[in-house]
């Protein structure tokens, strides 16, 4: 790609000029393993499909590009790409994390991690008091969620990321929410990024993905290493089924966030929505950062009911809206994170942050907003209804 192009032209066009022979402008599907080779100590470049694939390469180096990072790594899930990325680290190593986080990661942490001896500590990554305060001689990364999901909390990045450098420590930035096409971490101080492309990169609830981007040789390598002999490799279909979603992330992103900001703002005035979390709005604590930053908004945003006994009813009446988990597709999806995406988080710690019994997540999709903000309304007045003893009407 030419680094002068506009990042809309550069996901149009991924993987259009990298077939010479036939000019296919969709790259091809390379189902193989195993690449001949030319002769004894000679190679055309690709061995054995886990450790280099045609098809995942073209991705990959599209994601390294979007990215403004070296290196790119596509993985079989974005749970596998944070596995990848925290095999890192060693038995005896720290870790500074988010404290809002999805309740995936926090399970990889503690149920999975601790078993190897690596710890990690949970704060307000946006204060820097705090990030010092639970530094230890041995902590060797601060891993950031910005967005958060599901309270949309925001981290400066370039803040993080100077305060981790002035104490040798990596920066990881999971950019799942907002994605390259509004925000690039590397070019804020990061040092390597992550996505669960399974979501926004994807976009369409069809392929289940993870991307890693590094910056610098030293990094990249390392993860090169990992990433072969871990083998949590991303299939060549997939790859394909992944680069075909991005050619349109942009067109995407953009209805996405419009949909999002005028149903946060319908919903903020509602009778029976008492909070909501999206940085988008001018009142959100993150609002200036997240502006500073990014060029953009995410589609996903959370807010509370005013009775939990609104919560079963609501996701019960919805029509369009589907009651689902995941996020990121162009179908609108609302889940209730206590339950579903955030249940391996102990309910103590959850509630201290807010992601309690009231708290509903919405991934807005594509549809018109209108149909959306409608079923979202006769949803809660279903709800109500039925919480005040009356009956609905369908």
């Amino acid at each position: 790609m030419d680094k002068k192009w506009h990042i809309e032209s550069k996901l149009a066009q991924i993987g259009s000029v990298e077939e010479p022979v036939t000019g296919a402008v969709n790259y091809p599907i390379y189902q193989a393993t195993a690449f001949r080779h030319p002769r004894l100590g000679q190679s055309t470049g690709f061995d054995y499909a886990r450790t280099k694939s045609p098809t995942r390469a073209v991705l990959e180096q599209a994601a390294a590009e979007l990215e403004c990072g070296d290196a790119g790594f596509a993985c079989s899930s974005g749970m596998a790409a944070l596995q990848t990325v925290f095999m890192m680290f060693a038995q005896g190593d720290h870790l500074i994390v988010s404290l809002d986080l999805y309740g995936g990661t926090y399970r990889l942490l503690e149920r999975i991690l601790t078993k190897f001896g690596v710890t990690a500590s949970y704060v307000d990554t946006n204060d820097l008091d705090e990030l010092e305060s639970v530094r230890q001689p041995n902590t060797k990364a601060v891993f950031i969620e910005t967005p958060t999901n599901p309270l949309m909390m925001v981290t400066d990045i370039g803040k993080v990321g100077s305060w981790a450098k002035q104490h040798q420590l990596l920066t990881i930035v999971d950019n799942t929410l907002l994605t390259p096409y509004f925000q690039r971490p590397l070019e804020l101080g990061a040092d390597i990024v992550v996505h669960s492309a399974t979501k926004y990169l994807g976009g369409h609830n069809d392929v289940l993905a993870g991307i890693i981007v590094t910056k610098g040789e030293v990094l990249s390598a390392e993860m090169f290493f990992l990433h072969n002999s871990l083998g949590a490799v991303l299939s060549p279909s997939d790859s394909y089924q992944l680069m075909r979603g991005m050619k349109t992330l942009a067109l995407r992103m953009d209805r996405h966030q419009s949909n999002a900001l005028a149903i946060a703002k319908y919903l903020q005035k509602h009778p029976q929505v008492a909070e909501v979390f999206y940085p988008a709005l001018p009142d959100h604590p993150g609002y200036e950062i997240q502006n500073q930053q990014s060029s953009g908004n995410t589609g996903i945003f959370s807010f509370k009911v005013t009775d939990a006994r609104y919560v079963e009813p609501v996701l019960r009446h919805l029509k369009l809206i589907a009651f689902a988990e995941s996020l990121g597709g162009v179908e609108s999806l609302m889940t209730y994170p206590a339950v579903q995406t955030h249940a391996d988080i102990p309910v103590e710690i959850r509630e201290a942050v807010g992601v309690d019994d009231r708290l509903l997540r919405f991934s807005v999709g594509i549809e018109h907003v209108n149909d959306l903000i409608e079923d979202l309304d006769q949803a809660l007045e279903a709800a109500r209804t039925e919480v005040e003893g009356g009956e609905t009407h369908e």
